[in-house]
């Protein structure tokens, strides 16, 4: 057992945190660059970096703690590891599908493979809930 408590989450919580740096950094260049301080003033390309970076704040906290809570009930840390790299995965095909006219196989592939992501993880937690 490692000495670092949940080294899986942890691991992955930490190469999520680059991404988003990195879409808040394109946030910020996209204010700069279209002149815009507040919401995105109309304009359709702040409009998508806004809500790739929003995308990624909703859905991310939500299954990093799902992870967490799984990886402290003794989860398999292969699997977690799996699901892990597996959002990361898709939440930076999400981030580079978005900016793509629809439909497009990053967003489609970020975005589904994240919420199928979610719902093994949210099954996961059940089934420890009831057969523990």
């Amino acid at each position: 057992m490692s000495p670092l408590p949940l080294p899986v989450t942890l691991a992955t919580a930490c190469i999520l945190s680059l991404v988003y740096l990195a879409l808040v950094v394109r946030v910020g260049q996209g204010r700069f660059l279209h002149k815009v301080s507040l919401g995105d003033g109309g304009n359709p390309d702040m409009l998508v970096r806004m809500r790739t970076h929003a995308n990624f704040a909703e859905y991310v906290p939500l299954i990093l703690i799902l992870m967490g809570l799984i990886e402290t009930s003794n989860g398999n840390p292969i699997i977690l590891t799996v699901i892990g790299v597996l959002l990361i995965i898709s939440r930076i095909l999400h981030a580079l599908g978005m900016p793509r006219p629809a439909p497009n196989v990053q967003r489609a592939s970020g975005a589904g493979g994240t919420m199928l992501l979610l719902a093994i993880l949210a099954l996961w937690g059940l089934f420890l809930v009831i057969t523990a």
